[in-house]
């Protein structure tokens, strides 16, 4: 543990504003504060040097943390039932096959049954189109209101997974790998960062990705780069924010058709699949409806379309052109590595491979993020709490 740096930390985290994280729900990045955002991260990386010095960082000796995943997961799964266990909850994940929501059980009342002693609720709702979100806030909405009739003893935290507009934990997690890997947050200042579209032999993969790294990293002076081939546009508000929060830090916002262009002496390169918002809309429709052959249909025309772009690819040519030739690649994992997971993907294996280990760091921040989320939400004053846990916690192991 490097203690000079844990002080460091809790004594900016002790400046910040961010009273309003206490008490409330972590849905969308752009709905924070800078202070809130800062707080969050520096927490996260609080709480990493404590579990490194064998400190343990529990506000809980009891409790649940329940999970509800209606998408596959590896990464954000385990990372929120490690940030649980970090804090001393356990994690019950809720099966909704085997709920009573199958026989018409309402949002209302499934927030309620699960949380009469619930600390944390993680929601992971990125399959439908104008649905996660909204329904991440009706979760909210009604543990908030039962919480202030007296139903429940407390308000779990309320920490999004990944809904369709935003993916919080891990470009958060991004974001702090970016901040360690460049000597601190002041350093990602006028750092151009090149968000650009992939090629997958897959189709219907979120926007939220593309979406929350665009909406987050501009906050911090980062010159963004949105790249992608025609017709694969984003949610038009996420963009509108981004290119709002470039404004007020002095940064550029732009977009571009050319995979080349985008990482033309780029500092920072991220290129990651998605499906386009127009079929995401089709997608969401079929799904309702119950669809199976306009679906099956859909996926092959689509795969048809993403074979024209085969060339998208992040390989060492295109990485030659970034900054000095030695961008930090960033992906939210799993990559599709050409030649390894598929025949044509992502990122040529040469390249990845040379990353392979920072994208391992990149993502063992998410379980600190999530942690931090659900630390500031039941911790009044975190500076203080931290600091106890540095003079009277007991080791973590012995």
């Amino acid at each position: 543990m490097n203690e000079k740096e844990l002080n460091r930390l809790i004594n900016g985290i002790s400046k910040l504003e961010s009273s309003a994280l206490y008490g409330g729900d972590f849905l969308l990045s752009w709905e924070k504060t800078y202070d809130e955002i800062l707080t969050v991260l520096k927490t996260a990386d609080a709480l990493k040097h404590l579990r490194a010095g064998n400190i343990s960082p529990r506000i809980f000796d009891s409790g649940l943390a329940v999970s509800i995943f209606r998408d596959n997961s590896t990464r954000t799964r385990f990372s929120y039932a490690s940030a649980a266990n970090l804090l001393g909850l356990a994690v019950q994940e809720l099966d909704e096959k085997k709920s009573q929501i199958a026989h018409g059980e309402t949002v209302r009342e499934t927030s309620c049954m699960i949380s009469f002693l619930t600390e944390a609720i993680g929601i992971r709702d990125d399959m439908y189109i104008g649905e996660g979100h909204s329904y991440m806030k009706e979760v909210a909405d009604s543990l908030t209101e039962d919480f202030t009739s007296g139903l429940i003893p407390q308000k779990p935290a309320l920490v999004n997974l990944q809904c369709d507009l935003d993916h919080p934990t891990q470009i958060m997690a991004d974001t702090l790998h970016l901040i360690n890997h460049f000597g601190g947050v002041e350093n990602l200042k006028g750092k151009k960062v090149a968000m650009t579209w992939a090629y997958s032999p897959s189709y219907g993969k979120p926007l939220s990705v593309p979406q929350g790294a665009i909406a987050l990293m501009s906050r911090f002076g980062m010159d963004v780069t949105l790249a992608h081939p025609p017709g694969y546009n984003l949610i038009e508000e996420t963009e509108t924010i981004a290119a709002d929060f470039c404004r007020q830090s002095g940064a550029t916002y732009s977009r571009t058709e050319s995979m080349e262009e985008a990482f033309e002496d780029a500092d920072i390169v991220y290129p990651k699949s998605w499906a386009p918002f127009s079929v995401m809309q089709q997608r969401t429709g079929l799904l309702k409806a119950g669809d199976d052959k306009g679906l099956v249909e859909l996926e092959k025309d689509c795969l048809e379309q993403n074979k024209k772009y085969m060339n998208w690819e992040c390989t060492e040519d295109l990485m030659k052109k970034t900054k000095d030739g030695s961008a930090l690649y960033l992906h939210c994992l799993p990559a599709d590595i050409t030649g390894v997971s598929c025949e044509h993907g992502e990122v040529a294996s040469s390249v990845f491979d040379r990353y392979r280990k920072l994208t391992y760091q990149e993502a063992s921040y998410k379980p600190y993020i999530i942690a931090a989320m659900i630390f500031l939400s039941k911790t009044k004053n975190p500076a203080a709490k931290l600091e106890d846990f540095i003079k009277n916690t007991p080791k973590r192991s012995y």
